[in-house]
C-alpha cells in the first residue's frame, strides 16, 4: 500500500472515531442524570442543563465550526476541536460542583461544533464521488448510529460500574487516540480557500439566532408553547436570523453563501435530514423511557435494548453502498424514509403496557435502524453535490445543523404530544399511551422525509463532484 492510500485509511479511521465520539456523547449522560444529581445536587430545573448546554453550544456553533474548517484549514480545526473536547471531558469528570459541571457540557459542545462538520468534510474532500465515497459514508453513518446507541450501553454500565463521572472520563481516551491517528492522515495546515476572510456580523448573528431556537425548543417542557418566554425566546431567534441572512446576501465571503441551497440536492438532503432527525431522535428518547417506566427495565438492560438498533443500521447502510450507483439518491431516501416510518408506526401500534421485548421493542428497532440506514449514503451523497471543495465545511455544517435543530424541535413536540395525552397521569397504561401517540408523530415526520425526497429530487438524481477531489496528502 502506497503512502497515499495509508493516508486516506488513516483519515477515514479519524473521520469515523469523531463521528463516534460526538454521537456517544450525545447520549451517553442521559442515563446517569439521576445519580448526578445526588452526588452534586441539582436541583430538577437544573439538571436539565447538563444535557441543555451541550445542545446549545453545539447547535449554535455548527455553521461556524464547518466554515472554520474551510477557511483555516481543517487540521487546526481537528485538533482544536479534540482538545477543547478532551480537556472539557476531563473538567466534567473531575466537576465538583453544579456549575462546573455545566460548564464542561458547553464547553464540550463546543469542540464537538468543531469535529462534527469536519468528520464530514474530510470524507467528502478525500473521496472521490463513486464507490469510495459510497463507502466512505456508509461507514460514516454506521459510526454515528453505533456512537448514540453504544452511549445508552455504555452509560448505564459505565455508571453501574465506576460511578457517573466514568461518562465523561471515557471520552479522553478516544480523544488521544484521534489525535494521534490524525499525525498520519497527512493532513496539511493549508485551507482549502484561500484568501476569503471570516464573516464575523454572519457568524455572530448565526451563532446567537441558532442558540436561542434552540433554546426556546428545549425549554418547552418547562415553559408551555404560547407563553411569554417561548414565544420571546423564539420570536427574537427568528428576527436574528433574518437578520443573518439579509447579512449573507451582501457580503463577499459568508458564512453560508445562499446559492448553495439552489441545488435541489443540497435543499433536499437538509429538509431530509430535519425531518429525520426530528423523528429519529424523539423516537431515541421515548424507546428508553418506554423501556424504564413501561417495561420495567433497568438502565444497563434498556442500554442493550438498542443494540438491535445497531444491526439494522449496518444492513440499510451496507445495502445503500452497494445500490446508490444504481438506485440514485432519490430512491433510496425515499425508501428509506418510507421503511423507517412502517418501524415507528410498530412501535406506536405495540406501545402498551403488557408488551414486551419481542413484541413491542425487536421487530419495530429492525425495521425502523434499517431504514434509517438506508438513508445515511444518498443524505451525504445529495449533501455535496455540486459543492467545490471550498465550500465542503458550509455544506457540512449546514447539514450537522439541520439535524440537530431538527432533534431539538422534534423532541420538543413530541414531549408537547405525550404530555397532552398522558394529561398528567404517571401510571404506566397513561405513559404508554403517551409514548405510542408520540411515536405516530415520529412515523409522520419519517415519511413526510420520504415524501420530500419523492418530490424535490428528479427522477434518476445523480450525485457527481464538481471539481477534482484531493487526496489525503492535499486535504487541509
Amino acid at each position: 500500500m502506497n503512502s497515499d492510500a495509508k493516508q486516506v485509511r488513516w483519515l477515514l479511521v479519524v473521520a469515523l472515531t469523531v463521528q463516534f465520539l460526538v454521537s456517544l456523547d450525545m447520549s451517553v449522560v442521559n442515563v446517569a442524570l439521576p445519580d448526578i444529581r445526588s452526588d452534586l445536587g441539582f436541583g430538577r430545573d437544573g439538571l436539565l442543563w447538563v444535557v441543555n448546554a451541550y445542545a446549545l453550544a453545539f447547535g449554535g456553533l455548527l455553521m461556524l465550526g464547518g466554515r472554520l474548517a474551510d477557511l483555516i484549514g481543517s487540521r487546526r480545526v481537528l485538533t482544536a476541536g479534540l482538545v477543547l473536547f478532551g480537556v472539557a471531558s476531563l473538567a466534567g469528570g473531575l466537576a465538583q460542583s453544579p456549575g462546573a459541571l455545566v460548564a464542561a457540557r458547553a464547553v464540550q459542545g463546543a469542540g464537538a461544533a468543531a469535529l462534527a462538520p469536519v468528520a464530514f468534510a474530510l470524507i467528502a474532500l478525500a473521496f472521490p464521488a463513486g464507490p469510495a465515497r459510497s463507502r466512505a459514508l456508509g461507514l460514516w453513518g454506521m459510526a454515528g448510529a453505533a456512537g448514540g446507541a453504544v452511549g445508552v450501553l455504555a452509560g448505564g454500565l459505565l455508571t453501574d460500574a465506576a460511578g457517573w463521572r466514568s461518562v465523561m472520563l471515557v471520552n479522553v481516551p478516544i480523544v488521544v487516540f484521534a489525535l494521534a491517528a490524525s499525525v498520519r492522515t497527512g493532513l496539511t495546515a493549508r485551507p482549502v480557500r484561500t484568501g476569503a476572510r471570516l464573516d464575523v456580523t454572519g457568524a455572530l448573528l448565526a451563532t446567537a439566532g441558532t442558540t436561542l431556537l434552540v433554546l426556546g425548543l428545549v425549554r418547552t417542557a418547562d415553559h408551555s408553547w404560547g407563553s411569554a418566554t417561548t414565544l420571546g425566546t423564539l420570536g427574537a431567534a427568528v428576527l436574528l436570523l433574518a437578520a443573518f441572512i439579509a447579512v449573507e446576501l451582501r457580503t463577499a465571503s459568508p458564512l453560508l453563501r445562499p446559492g448553495l441551497l439552489k441545488g435541489r440536492p443540497v435543499l433536499t438532503a437538509n429538509l431530509f435530514c430535519l425531518l429525520l432527525s426530528s423523528g429519529q431522535f424523539a423516537a431515541f428518547y421515548f424507546v428508553s423511557l418506554h423501556l424504564q417506566l413501561v417495561l420495567g427495565y433497568g438502565p444497563t438492560a434498556a442500554g442493550a435494548a438498542f443494540l438491535p438498533f445497531c444491526v439494522g443500521v449496518v444492513a440499510g447502510s451496507v445495502l445503500a453502498t452497494r445500490t446508490v450507483a444504481t438506485l440514485g439518491t432519490r430512491r433510496l431516501l425515499a425508501a428509506g424514509g418510507a421503511i423507517a416510518a412502517l418501524g415507528m408506526a410498530g412501535f406506536a401500534a405495540t406501545a402498551t403496557a403488557d408488551g414486551g421485548f419481542l413484541h413491542s421493542i425487536l421487530g419495530p428497532s429492525l425495521v425502523t435502524s434499517f431504514g434509517v440506514g438506508l438513508c445515511f449514503v444518498p443524505l451525504g451523497t445529495a449533501a455535496t453535490t455540486g459543492v467545490v471543495p471550498g465550500e465542503t465545511g458550509m455544506a457540512s455544517g449546514l447539514l450537522n445543523s439541520a439535524r440537530q435543530v431538527g432533534g431539538s424541535l422534534g423532541l420538543a413536540v413530541l414531549v408537547t404530544v405525550a404530555a397532552q395525552v398522558t394529561g398528567g397521569g404517571s401510571g404506566r397504561p397513561e405513559l404508554a399511551a403517551g409514548h405510542a401517540a408520540a411515536f405516530w408523530v415520529c412515523a409522520g415526520l419519517l415519511a413526510a422525509a420520504a415524501l420530500a425526497a419523492l418530490v424535490l429530487l428528479p427522477a434518476g438524481e445523480r450525485a457527481s463532484a464538481p471539481a477534482e477531489p484531493e487526496g489525503a496528502a492535499g486535504v487541509s
